[in-house]
């Protein structure tokens, strides 16, 4: 049995799916510090099931899941997957090739899968007991853990010991056996225990069973007459249910009539209401036209005032022009008499006028004459 190869997906800085094909021989990963080369073993480990946090390097378990870049985003789940070669039956089970998968997401759900089955894990650890594959087998060295291991203590190497031999497993079978055997002890212990209790109550039990049975006797009696009590009960009911019945039938009939009674009060309503909303509707327009005409009465009466404010108006104009009128026609009786005058004026100034000329006439013809004698 050997790694065939590694599938890491979203684990620490493994952010997207990348695979590791080992071969026969010896396989080493080279690179600088900070590169991820310990992340490939944590990856082993944790598939394995390790728990540990601070195994891991992380402050806590969702700490291995990519948690993003300046230009990439987190991932939401982290998924290790080992690829083994069992064509030589190394592992119980019937495949020549076994993958053994885990998966944490984000909110902190994770599972286990063997061949792509979900599975417990310890279900994984069974799988791997007494082969050297393990979270703390021999097979995953780490820096510093060859020290660790020869300056440790006896019982530790112990341990190291027993897995490289297979004898894990056997091991761990017998401490279940002997806890289960164990615990068998006790359940048995506690069951003597019990018997005990209960045979110092027999004798109370048996009285109380005398009495039980008693009761149960008297309970049947009771049970007998109580139904005699409920059929008699039950027959005097049948009687009075056959009056009331009778009585209801009388009592629908009288409320069949008054439902009858309801319809046609319904539909006298009905017609009601409809000439009341007929009514109202006229109403409303009586009401409306009352409105229309009182605004327009409000008008002519607005208008009629405006008329006799324009009738006065008009009157003291007439009154006034009166006044002119006398005051004018006094001025043109003046006016006449003295046109009159002026004519009598104007007569007697031609008159003047006619003698001056005939004066003047005559004296033009005085010169004359008195101009050709001299």
């Amino acid at each position: 049995m050997f790694l065939k190869s590694i599938e890491i997906r979203g684990f620490k800085s493994f952010a997207d799916k990348t695979e590791l094909i080992f071969k026969k021989g010896i396989t080493a990963v080279v690179g600088p510090n900070g590169s991820g080369k310990s992340n490939i073993s944590d990856a082993v480990r944790w598939v394995l099931g390790e728990q540990s946090v601070k195994t891991l390097r992380g402050d806590k378990m969702e700490d291995v899941i990519f948690a993003g870049t300046q230009f990439r985003k987190p991932v939401g789940l982290a998924q290790v997957s080992l690829i083994l070669d069992n064509s030589h039956a190394e592992l119980d089970v019937e495949y020549s090739e076994v993958v053994i998968s885990r998966r944490l997401y984000r909110s902190g759900e994770s599972e286990y899968l063997i061949n792509n089955t979900i599975c417990r894990l310890k279900d994984v650890q069974n799988l791997f007991m007494d082969t050297g594959i393990g979270k703390e087998g021999y097979s995953i060295i780490g820096q510093g853990k060859i020290d660790a291991i020869l300056s440790g203590k006896p019982e530790e190497r112990r341990k190291l010991l027993e897995e490289a031999a297979g004898i894990v497993k056997y091991k761990t079978r017998k401490e279940e056996s002997e806890r289960k055997l164990e615990n068998t002890n006790q359940n048995l212990i506690r069951i003597d225990d019990i018997l005990g209790t209960y045979e110092e109550r027999l004798e109370p039990l048996k009285s109380e069973s005398d009495k039980a049975n008693k009761f149960l006797e008297l309970s049947k009696q009771l049970k007998v007459n109580e139904i005699n009590i409920i059929i008699d009960f039950i027959e005097k009911n049948y009687i009075k249910i056959s009056s009331y019945k009778s009585q209801c039938e009388i009592i629908n009939k009288e409320l069949q009539n008054k439902i009858n009674e309801r319809r046609i009060l319904k539909n006298k309503l009905e017609e009601n209401n409809l000439k009341l909303e007929e009514f109202e509707n006229k109403i409303s327009k009586d009401k409306q036209k009352f409105y229309d005409n009182k605004s327009k009465h409000q008008q002519v009466l607005s208008e009629i005032k405006i008329l006799e404010e324009r009738i006065e108006i008009i009157k003291n104009s007439i009154s006034k022009i009166n006044d002119e009128k006398l005051t004018l026609i006094d001025k043109v009786r003046n006016l006449e008499e003295n046109i009159k005058e002026l004519e009598i004026a104007l007569k007697d100034f031609l008159n003047s006028h006619q003698d001056i000329k005939e004066k003047i006439t005559l004296i033009k013809n005085w010169l004359k004459k008195f101009a050709m004698i001299i």
